[in-house]
């Protein structure tokens, strides 16, 4: 017979005196630290020229050009910004911005009537617009420059240092000596070049955006903690439906930003609008259209608007950069997802931005790991606004050109 046929005795384990060996697996932060020394390392063994697409155009505006014409120049060719260059010295000028346009709106407000606007900037010239920002009181854009032949760190440092968004590369005719402008390296251009060149690095870049504190975000942890008149989103600049453009320039202009979340009632983010939104309304030299709400200036916005890009807290540097390879992201909308929900939170809530700049500066070293903070707690009442899509996947986090909200 089959001894598997014959009952068997019950056996007792005896407990294992053994010691368990050690993981020998790296701490998460440790992989994480290791992950980013290795991109510095490459950045330091390529050189700006290595960032160059493979085609790519370049746009260099004269000085003596009027802004009008100007503006024109950059709606048409679908840029944001080009290299000045000063004739009469054949030297660079810098760079014209959107920032620089919304400065100028800034300043016809405060100094002119409309009727004088409309005239005056038909004549305008770009080399005044450093005038009107020294009569405004804003940050004068520093004049910047690097050679193509500039290491990436390098290049990477200096838009770090001076929060600059572009960086200008400049070498110099071997017959005349005078400058060239050979192209301009972006924040953007920058984090691609490192997404596609570092896949396994990137991979390992595990931490979440709360640990890592990269961006900015609400300071107060409840609604309790705000201090009466005080924004409850405070530091970050918000916007309703109902807001008009005029007030959204200001704090372009002031705070020197680029876009300012839209929010209902209850902080939930229905849209972003941008200093590019500014400059499609005035294209046409109208600008009594920015007495126009939100609402209906979105309504104006192109039909090819991608949308806003959205994250949770949650989510990690590495998933970022993926998706920075796969789009064109310039900023980050960090919204509360079902982790703060759990704990009293909303869903899709404003919670912060983040920025490449912000980005840029924590892969450089300017940023530390720290403990996780909580969540805000507070227990909102429900919204009857459409709400936005799971913000923990990249994939699919935009919110509609057209806002939800009539």
């Amino acid at each position: 017979m089959s001894n598997s046929l014959l009952p068997q005795s019950p056996s007792i384990r005896r407990a294992s005196t053994r010691r368990r060996a050690g993981s020998n697996l790296p701490p998460l932060q440790d992989v994480h630290h290791g992950a980013l020394q290795a991109i510095r390392t490459f950045l330091k063994g390529r050189i700006c020229y290595d960032a160059f697409p493979i085609s790519f155009r370049l746009i260099v505006l004269d000085t003596k050009l009027s802004v009008k014409r100007a503006l024109q120049c950059l709606l048409m060719n679908s840029v944001v910004s080009a290299p000045l260059w000063n004739s009469d010295k054949s030297e660079f000028a810098g760079m014209l911005t959107v920032l620089d346009i919304i400065h100028l709106i800034q300043y016809y407000w405060r100094t002119a009537s409309y009727d004088f606007a409309t005239e005056d900037v038909e004549t305008l010239r770009l080399e005044k617009l450093r005038e009107i920002e020294i009569e405004l009181g804003v940050a004068q854009p520093p004049l910047l420059r690097k050679h193509p032949d500039n290491t990436l760190y390098e290049a990477a440092q200096v838009l770090v240092q001076t929060h600059a968004r572009r960086l200008p590369l400049l070498d110099y005719d071997s017959d005349t000596g005078h400058e060239v402008i050979v192209s301009t390296l972006t924040q953007y251009r920058l984090l691609k070049f490192i997404s596609i060149n570092c896949p396994q690095e990137i991979q390992k870049l595990n931490l979440s955006l709360r640990r890592l504190k990269i961006g900015t975000y609400v300071a107060a942890s409840s609604a309790t903690d705000v201090p009466e008149g005080q924004n409850p989103y405070h530091p970050i600049a918000t916007a309703t439906l109902n807001t008009t453009v005029f007030n959204v320039v200001h704090m372009f202009s002031e705070l020197s930003i680029s876009a300012v979340p839209i929010i209902n009632e209850d902080g939930i983010v229905v849209n972003l609008y941008e200093t590019v939104d500014v400059m499609t309304l005035v294209r046409s030299g109208s600008y009594q259209s920015l007495d126009l709400t939100i609402s209906e200036a979105l309504k104006q916005r192109s039909l090819d608007f991608p949308g806003v890009v959205i994250c949770t807290a949650s989510d990690s540097l590495g998933t970022l950069l993926q998706l920075i390879k796969k789009r064109r992201v310039h900023r980050l909308v960090v919204v509360e997802g079902e982790e703060e929900e759990r704990k009293g939170g909303r869903k899709g809530r404003l919670l912060g931005i983040i920025t490449l700049s912000d980005v840029l500066r924590y892969i450089m070293g300017a940023g530390t790991i720290t403990e996780a903070q909580e969540p805000r707690q507070t227990q909102m009442p429900s919204a009857s606004s459409t709400t936005l899509p799971s913000p923990s996947v990249f994939g699919s986090p935009t919110i509609p050109a057209a806002p939800p909200i009539a």
